[in-house]
C-alpha cells in the first residue's frame, strides 16, 4: 500500500471511502469484506442524513427565516422594557457609544457565525469579493425587524429621528445576536 499511514490534516468523507475501498481489496476473509462493505454503507447513510459534513456554505431563504425568528424571540421581551428607551437616549447624547454599540453588534454576529465553534460556517461568494453574505443578511434582518417592531408597537414615533435610531439600535443589538443564533443552531439540510 502506497498511502501514508498518517491521517490527513483535512480529511474528507472521500478519504474515508478511499481507505475503506482499499481495505476491502486487501482483506481475504469474505466476512471481513462484508463488514467493510457494511461500514461503507453506514458512512454513506451518515453523509446523506447530514450527520457528516455539517458545514454551512449557503445562505438560503430558510436561513433568512431562521434569522428572523431568532431576532424576534430574543428581541420580543426587550421591546416592552422602558430601559431600552433610556439606553437609546443615552446613546443619542454620546454618539461615540452609539458607534461602539453598532460595532459590538457586528462583532458579536461575526463572532457567533465564524469564531464560536457552534457550527462550521464557510464564506462563499462574498459581496464585492470580501464582505460575507451571511452577516450582512443577519444584521439587515435584525435591523429591519427591530425598526419595524418598535414602530409598529409605538415604541418609537420618529419625531426625534436620531434618538429613535439610537433606541432602535439597542433592540437591534439583541436581535442581531438572536438572528445569528437562530440562523446557525437549527442546522442546514
Amino acid at each position: 500500500m502506497s498511502r501514508s499511514t498518517e491521517p490527513p490534516d483535512e480529511a474528507t468523507i472521500d478519504d474515508l471511502y478511499d481507505q475503506l475501498e482499499t481495505l476491502a481489496e486487501t482483506v481475504d476473509d469474505p466476512q471481513e469484506r462484508t463488514e467493510v462493505r457494511r461500514t461503507m454503507r453506514l458512512a454513506d447513510r451518515l453523509t446523506h442524513n447530514g450527520v457528516v459534513n455539517r458545514v454551512i456554505t449557503e445562505f438560503t431563504g430558510k436561513d433568512k427565516a431562521e434569522a428572523f425568528v431568532g431576532s424576534v424571540i430574543i428581541g420580543m421581551p426587550l421591546l416592552v422594557e422602558d430601559g431600552v428607551l433610556e439606553i437609546g437616549e443615552f446613546l443619542a447624547t454620546t454618539p461615540a457609544f452609539f458607534v461602539v454599540n453598532i460595532a459590538l453588534a457586528v462583532a458579536l454576529v461575526v463572532g457567533i457565525l465564524y469564531v464560536a465553534d457552534f457550527r462550521e460556517v464557510q464564506i462563499h461568494d462574498p459581496y464585492f469579493g470580501v464582505v460575507p453574505r451571511r452577516p450582512v443578511w443577519v444584521l439587515g434582518i435584525a435591523f429591519a425587524t427591530a425598526t419595524a417592531m418598535m414602530t409598529l408597537w409605538g415604541r418609537v414615533v420618529w419625531d426625534e429621528p436620531w434618538v429613535n435610531l439610537c433606541q432602535v439600535s439597542v433592540i437591534f443589538t439583541a436581535m442581531a445576536i438572536g438572528g445569528s443564533l437562530g440562523d446557525i443552531l437549527p442546522g442546514e439540510d
